[in-house]
């Protein structure tokens, strides 16, 4: 630019020697003499209102960051006609503090120490003095979830930012006090310490304050199977939550069910008169469903196999059966085939055909021997001294004493009417002593054939 000057405006006398070199000689200084005398720190021959660099004292006191770049510089130098340019506070109050007192969100100049106006910096940044961001974690109050987007002000009440609380502290705050005074299912205030306003947190969490959460595994009675659905005020009647183990056994909510099986009858033996003990409930029942209940005898030492099971088609129908008169107490004595089948083995008496007569027979009542649980008919005898069937025969054909089953006649059948004389003259002419008599074939014969 200094080759577009007229020579007599930097040599204003005709003296074009030894001249003085020095900008501040030609250039009048605006900075007073505060910036120094070497104005090329700043300035070019390009133009005299082109800078190469930022000033010094930018660059070690107040570095120009963000939109504080784009800033004119009588923007803050406000004394710039007089040249003041060092000694200004960097602080952000000192050029934004018309910015500070008009705050609404929160009112800064009536929040309290952490919004002083001193501690801008701690929200605010140098992009832009709007959009500022508080780290509320800084506070020991993360804002999680719902948290996060309720205005300071709901929580902040009357512009008190000076809350101490803890962040599980919900309802001693007042944040939540009245919602949980109003809260029914279970209602909060009467329903114990539990349930305290200092609790909340237990069972509500930041994402949505009415889908709360009790664990109640933690009171030493989880909930499983039915009970996961079953409302609170069903077993907490008149809003009683200090159960103890005592309330909280089978037959304290279910007595009704109980008492009920005076009269359900069928497969459901009557618990009161049987005098079930109450507190064995869950040896039969569980949580899935009340009335389904399943009982394991084999834990008496007798398990129920075949017919025996309850119900069972042509078997057992109900426990009544064979508990007759709701005798529980039954003993070995009682367990025995013979001590239910009394009627089965009279019966015998008058069956006949293939069945023989127990009672007339004398047989051990340890009906086992023969019979099996599957059915009560279709007994099955080890006739170990002679192989069975024998040409379609039935026991009396053999056993013809029906009091004495250890006699037997073989001549019944094997005689001289029934089969050719051959058979036992001729055929036995030979047999040295033979006498023919009840049991002379078996003494020969013992696997029933002709050897």
């Amino acid at each position: 630019m200094h080759e577009k000057v007229n020579c007599v405006a930097c040599h204003t006398k005709p003296v074009f020697t030894n001249v003085s070199k020095n900008c501040a000689d030609c250039h009048a200084d605006v900075h007073r003499r505060q910036m120094g005398s070497d104005c090329a720190q700043c300035h070019t021959v390009q133009g005299w209102n082109i800078a190469v660099q930022q000033v010094k004292d930018h660059q070690d006191r107040f570095p120009l960051l963000g939109a504080h770049a784009a800033v004119q510089c009588d923007e803050c130098h406000k004394q710039l006609a007089t040249g003041v340019f060092y000694g200004l506070s960097t602080q952000c109050d000192s050029c934004h503090l018309k910015d500070w007192q008009n705050t609404t969100n929160p009112p800064h100049a009536s929040a309290g120490p952490a919004f002083a106006s001193s501690n801008c910096q701690g929200c605010h940044n140098f992009d832009s003095w709007l959009n500022a961001n508080f780290n509320h974690s800084s506070t020991g109050f993360p804002l999680t979830a719902g948290h996060a987007n309720v205005p300071c002000s709901s929580c902040h009440i009357n512009n008190n930012y000076n809350l101490q609380i803890a962040p599980t502290d919900c309802g001693n705050a007042g944040c939540h006090l009245t919602t949980w005074q109003q809260t029914n299912n279970p209602p909060h205030p009467a329903s114990g310490p539990v349930f305290a306003v200092a609790n909340c947190s237990q069972c509500h969490n930041t994402t949505s304050w009415t889908t709360a959460t009790f664990d109640h595994s933690t009171t030493g009675f989880p909930l499983t199977g039915a009970h996961n659905t079953t409302p609170c005020a069903l077993c907490h009647t008149n809003n009683n939550y200090n159960l103890t183990s005592a309330n909280t056994d089978c037959y304290g909510c279910h007595t009704t069910d109980w008492n009920s099986t005076s009269t359900l009858g069928g497969a459901v033996p009557n618990h009161v008169a049987a005098q079930f003990p109450t507190s064995l409930c869950s040896t039969c029942h569980d949580t899935i469903s009340w009335s389904d209940g399943k009982f394991d005898h084999s834990t008496t030492g007798w398990a129920l196999t075949g017919g025996h099971v309850v119900p069972t088609a042509g078997g057992v129908q109900a426990c009544t059966d064979c508990h007759v008169n709701n005798n529980y107490s039954l003993t070995s004595a009682n367990t025995a085939c013979y001590g239910c089948h009394v009627t089965q083995w009279n019966s015998t008496q008058t069956l006949g055909g293939t069945v023989p007569n127990h009672v007339a027979a004398g047989y051990p009542t340890t009906c086992d021997s023969c019979h099996t649980t599957a059915s009560w008919l279709g007994a099955t005898f080890n006739h170990t001294y002679f192989p069975v069937p024998h040409h379609g025969s039935v026991c009396n054909d053999c056993h013809q004493v029906s009091t004495d089953y250890s006699s037997f006649t073989c001549i019944n059948c094997h005689t001289t009417t029934a089969h050719q004389p051959s058979e036992t003259t001729n055929e036995h002419a030979g047999v040295s002593n033979f006498v023919y008599g009840p049991t002379t074939c078996y003494n020969c014969h013992k696997n029933g054939g002709s050897g």
